[in-house]
């Protein structure tokens, strides 16, 4: 959680409470639930431009509140999560690209639970709990997400290694085709055969945050970062297009990965 998060979201409260306003109140002015408006002055989310705005106006802070947004904006190069996906919780549109493994928002808990086991140095029991119980969290809010549109490329590799055993991945990979018959979930293999060199540098998500800021998180062999320069984050884009163009179409992917299940 962002301390800048939290110090804006308590400002929020603040300026609303000396005003006399409901959490409501304020919600039904920028047309976000009460809820929301509750996660935001916490600090579990990033307090929207759009709200700051809202309420600057509503609370006659005359720029002091809208002025906080340039202090609830990331560092343009981070290596910490957790702002990308508090972001993710609200995002608009989310573009990944995964050469190595199954993306964690598509995967089964049991091939979930496999890969989480593995890691180097092995979870103690409660760190490990916690890391399948946080993905899972996130899955139910993909699904739950209706409006946001999900795209996943998942190069050949992924789906031909042994995580979990053969039963664990031919069940994954039947999972991989339940899940376009969601409207707003694409998924896309690239064929090993089809792949250049930008698709073997490592993962990479794109998305697209509620206020249409374009964030980019991308990993490597022990090394991830989060990236929110324009320029870098636009470099980032063209790679995944570029990757994109590359993979199969969502009809060809099923047929594929039906294949690669019959061969395990």
């Amino acid at each position: 959680m962002s301390e800048a998060w939290r110090y804006g979201g308590n400002q929020i409260k603040l300026w609303r409470t000396e005003a006399g306003k409901s959490r409501e109140e304020l919600g039904e002015e920028a047309g976000y639930s009460a809820e929301y408006v509750k996660s935001m002055e916490q600090g579990r989310r990033q307090p929207t431009l759009h709200l700051l705005q809202v309420a600057d106006s509503m609370f006659g802070a005359r720029g002091k509140l809208a002025a906080a947004a340039d202090y609830m904006k990331p560092d343009p190069h981070t290596t910490h999560p957790e702002e990308f996906m508090a972001a993710e919780v609200d995002c608009l549109d989310f573009q990944s690209y995964e050469p190595l493994y199954i993306p964690g928002l598509l995967q089964t808990e049991a091939y979930m639970r496999a890969l989480l086991a593995q890691g180097c140095p092995p979870p103690d029991e409660e760190t490990y709990e916690e890391r399948v119980q946080i993905r899972l969290a996130r899955q139910a809010t993909r699904v739950r997400r209706v409006t946001a549109r999900y795209g996943f490329i998942i190069y050949e590799a992924a789906l031909r290694t042994g995580i979990g055993g053969v039963e664990t991945m031919r069940q994954q990979l039947f999972h991989l085709l339940e899940l376009p018959d969601a409207r707003n979930v694409s998924v896309q293999v690239l064929p090993a055969h089809h792949a250049t060199g930008p698709a073997l540098k490592g993962s990479l998500i794109v998305m697209e945050t509620p206020d249409h800021h374009m964030w980019a998180w991308a990993e490597g062999m022990g090394v991830r970062t989060m990236l929110t320069s324009p320029k870098k984050v636009s470099e980032l884009r063209q790679m995944h297009s570029m990757i994109r163009v590359q993979a199969l179409s969502t009809a060809d992917t099923a047929d594929y990965i039906k294949k690669v299940a019959e061969e395990l």
